[in-house]
């Protein structure tokens, strides 16, 4: 893997997931996950500490019970985005990252910069929430 500066962003000019732009994308990923395990261990621990089900009060209980649930909803959401990280990831070591799961055109870089995790070129993106509005209206 090459080496690029912390500063380094992938250009446009340059050849479309050359070393360096899969060594700026392994960085981003590898750190975006670190920050999201970080969160959710700090998460489960403090979750676990403030426990209010053995309150009296029935709406202390009903109270904490939301909030756990919501707690637990972001953290099952963190866990899905850490699986498309390590997606990301493999796709980076075996050459497909940056290119389109449906199509196998270009992914682009001002997307991935945005969306990292991404699998599909905006327009393959679009024509699949179409398709899953369709079949979500039947």
């Amino acid at each position: 893997m090459v080496k690029i500066s912390k500063t380094y962003i992938p250009k446009e000019k340059e050849k479309y997931m050359c070393a360096k732009h899969l060594a700026f994308f392994k960085q981003k990923l590898t750190s975006w996950k670190t920050e999201l395990v970080k969160a959710n261990n700090e998460a489960l621990y403090n979750s676990s500490l403030d426990d209010n089900s053995t309150s009296a009060d029935i709406v202390d209980q009903a109270s904490s019970y939301t909030e756990k649930n919501v707690e637990m909803r972001a953290i099952n959401r963190q866990i899905k985005l850490i699986s498309k990280i390590d997606s990301a990831l493999k796709r980076i070591k075996d050459g497909t990252y940056g290119f389109c799961e449906d199509t196998g055109e270009p992914i682009g870089l001002k997307r991935l910069i945005a969306r990292p995790v991404a699998t599909l070129t905006i327009a393959a993106q679009e024509k699949h929430e179409k398709e899953e509005k369709v079949f979500a209206d039947d």
